[in-house]
């Protein structure tokens, strides 16, 4: 059990207590602890060993040997009878973007509401607008919430549906009777979310092999088992289904359930000019299949090169590729450099050197700390004193670790009005400025628009971050027209970076088209807040593939004196 994990069980324990109406001091112990934990820079598993977790400032002894029963059995003492005294449902009312414990407590001793759905019931009679400290704005909030949480109920982020789709692969893949396999559906296609995974496999023992899929750990419930499909609930919560073909049969399936639907109406209708019929089990000629070895050969069948699965959403692939204007897609392996990662100095949890060593190990060429500015006093934020005794350690690394270049960067906010929260003189001194939203969401589309337009044509602001600030599953982005926001970024030079962090994912893939035909460099970067995030350049490469660009495309795929000389050209 790493630090993360233990972070997060006193972070649910907080949470837990909260609800339960339990002591406000005993809540806020767990809560200092979260961050006590996040910040240590060595593995508490080692202080739990030696006895010295008690000595780490606000974690009496008492704490400490309720982690320490977490690390050895796997959970907080008394996690337990916390979850089983409340209603059943109040949990799930935490999912509701915007509300947290304090307030799912006080709505369920008010009125009882122990559900989402009662919830919004309550919202829509002006019941929850009439409670202390609410209001009808915030009801109104709440609202929007349920509606968006209820659109996307049953979905995962992209990390758990490809974690759960390369588990599964990895303990099928080797299996006698196993011919060929493949993940397909929306994780093959890279898509930010999916309700769930989908695996296509040639055999000739369909029942051996559904008895296998039954049998693996990860295996919560089966739901349906029969001699071509297998379907089970995983103990994610996420849905698995295993499809199973004759190996002829393969290339076809693999197609038609890698979607999307938009790709195979098209595809179908490519197949139907053409006087033949394309469906899930075949391309066929009247009654006899035209024999296809894979997709390569079913795409080459009707006159077509191989479209890479992430461009499968009927966005005009088909005609691009009939045109042989198909984009040589960017892949992680020609990424120079990793941007925007913070450090201890302000939320994340390793070293600047810690940092960059993960960074060099990875292939990485440089790396842009970027850690937050004062206005995110949340996050730990440094101010210009704070900034300087960061630049003295960088240059300490730089003088010591070879291979890689660390550049002196922030994530400046972007304030209420669009200014910055550090003064030009000072944003000059710096390699790399990102500049983002952390704070006041609630705005019209027009003045997100101008707020973050005003940022961009800032002349020391090579990046702008997480462009409408979303959380996948959690909550909506701020209103931004961001076909304006890319035209400024066009007209002064600056980049709009995707941010690979599953939770974000942003720049929306369906902009990207548009930047890339106005000439805005597109960084991927992982916004990691530890070594360990620095994998999920992965998700982002992902996007940036589903926006078609190609090595050209992205700004860290620059080699380091020609990333440096284009964020350093004048606006």
């Amino acid at each position: 059990m790493n630090n993360k994990d233990i972070a997060l069980a006193l972070e649910e324990m907080a949470t837990l207590m909260e609800l339960n109406g339990e002591n406000s001091f005993r809540i806020r112990s767990y809560s200092n602890a979260v961050r006590q934990i996040e910040l240590l820079k060595e593995p508490a598993t080692g202080l739990i060993e030696n006895g010295t977790l008690d000595s780490v400032r606000g974690i009496g002894s008492k704490l400490a040997d309720n982690i320490a029963a977490l690390v050895d059995t796997g959970k907080l003492p008394g996690v337990d009878d916390l979850k089983a005294a409340l209603p059943e449902g109040l949990l799930g009312m935490l999912d509701v973007p915007g509300l947290g414990a304090k307030r799912v407590r006080g709505i369920y001793e008010s009125l009882g509401i122990s559900d989402v759905d009662a919830l919004a019931k309550a919202c829509e009679a002006g019941e929850i607008e009439k409670l202390s400290g609410f209001g009808k704005k915030t009801a109104q909030n709440i609202l929007q919430g349920v509606a968006y949480l209820q659109k996307h109920r049953g979905r995962f982020l992209s990390r758990t549906a490809q974690v759960e789709a390369e588990n599964l692969r990895d303990y099928l893949k080797d299996l006698p009777d196993v011919i060929r396999l493949e993940v397909t559906g929306s994780v093959r296609r890279k898509m930010e979310t999916s309700k769930d995974v989908d695996i296509v496999v040639s055999t000739e023992d369909p029942l051996a092999l559904g008895e296998a899929f039954v049998s693996y750990d990860g295996v919560d419930e089966v739901t349906g088992q029969g001699e071509t499909k297998v379907s089970v609930i995983l103990q994610s919560g996420m849905s698995a289904d295993l499809r199973m073909v004759a190996d002829d049969e393969f290339p076809y399936v693999l197609h038609h359930f890698t979607g999307s639907k938009e790709h195979n109406t098209m595809m179908r209708q490519r197949a139907k000019e053409r006087g033949w019929k394309l469906n899930e089990y075949g391309l066929y000629e009247g009654e006899k299949r035209i024999a296809c070895d894979d997709e390569v050969g079913l795409f080459a069948a009707l006159d077509l090169p191989y479209i890479a699965p992430e461009l499968r959403e009927g966005q005009g692939e088909i005609e691009a590729a009939e045109a042989k204007r198909l984009p040589e897609l960017v892949i992680e392996q020609h990424l120079k450099g990793t941007l925007h990662v913070h450090t201890t100095y302000s939320d994340g949890r390793n070293t600047v050197e810690e940092m960059a060593k993960e960074a060099l190990s990875l292939g990485y060429t440089y790396i842009g700390i970027c850690d937050h500015s004062k206005a995110a006093a949340y996050a730990n934020g440094l101010n210009e004193t704070r900034v300087r005794a960061q630049w003295d350690e960088i240059d300490q690394v730089n003088e010591t670790l070879d291979g890689i270049r660390v550049l002196k960067g922030i994530e400046v906010d972007i304030l209420g009005d669009g200014r910055l929260d550090f003064d030009d003189d000072f944003l000059a001194e710096f390699d790399v400025v990102v500049a983002s939203i952390h704070s006041k969401f609630a705005m019209t589309e027009k003045e997100a628009t101008d707020r973050v337009i005003r940022a961009v044509k800032n002349p020391h602001v090579d990046i702008l971050g997480h462009p409408t600030g979303r959380l996948l599953l959690a909550r909506e982005g701020y209103p931004l027209d961001m076909r304006a926001v890319i035209d400024a970024a066009a007209e002064t030079q600056t980049a709009i970076e995707i941010n690979a962090n599953p939770a974000r994912l942003e720049l929306d893939w369906r902009y990207l088209d548009y930047a890339k035909e106005k000439g805005v460099k597109i960084p991927i970067n992982t916004d990691a807040h530890s070594t360990a995030g620095l994998a999920d350049m992965h998700f982002g490469v992902g996007i940036a593939r589903k926006g078609g660009l190609e090595m050209g495309d992205v700004q860290n795929a620059l080699q380091l004196e020609t990333f440096l000389e284009g964020i350093n050209s004048p606006k």
